[in-house]
């Protein structure tokens, strides 16, 4: 992938971060649902991360038209995977999910299946390991995105098999 090309993916990159981040704020003040609520605003918080180091990175790469050397390549690890975990520890209060929560979710899982992918596939196309590193790392974190917003739904849509699932309940006899 030339200069170019790399210069027209981040500019995609920016504009899906921002969107994503968007729809996650405005998920996270409609919600009732406190879970809901704590998942979208970490990851409306972490796209804005990710879209502030994508930003830094095409200010730096436009100057000179090289991956720049003094760039950090690291993000936050993501802290989404633990949020239903420590929500369901910390409170017994588990409001109901409405259809637009329900939906929301899917939409976001879509988001973030499109984005993983889309790094991996920008991982692909270039060969500095430097570059491959930063959108490996932003594909994984969109690849643990999109299990815990799985794993959220799973909960919303039916909280005792989700039990049974995490707990990994066998049937003994």
């Amino acid at each position: 992938m030339d200069t170019k090309g790399r210069l027209n993916a981040l500019e995609v990159a920016l504009n899906n971060e921002m969107r994503e981040r968007q729809f996650y704020l405005k998920h996270a003040e409609r919600t009732k649902n406190h879970l809901g609520r704590a998942m979208f605003l970490q990851i409306a918080d972490e796209e804005l991360e990710h879209h502030e180091r994508i930003q830094e990175l095409r200010k730096k790469w436009q100057n000179n038209e090289k991956w720049p050397e003094t760039i950090p390549l690291k993000v936050k690890e993501t802290k989404v995977d633990t949020i239903l975990k420590d929500f369901l520890r910390e409170t017994d209060d588990i409001s109901e999910a409405d259809d637009d929560d329900r939906q929301a979710i899917e939409t976001a899982i879509d988001f973030e299946d499109r984005g993983a992918a889309f790094y991996s596939g920008l991982r692909e196309e270039v060969s500095d390991p430097k570059e491959k590193a930063f959108f490996d790392l932003l594909a994984r974190i969109e690849h643990e995105h999109w299990a815990s917003l799985r794993d959220t739904q799973d909960f919303l849509n039916d909280p005792a098999a989700w039990y049974t699932k995490s707990e990994h309940h066998g049937l003994e006899g």
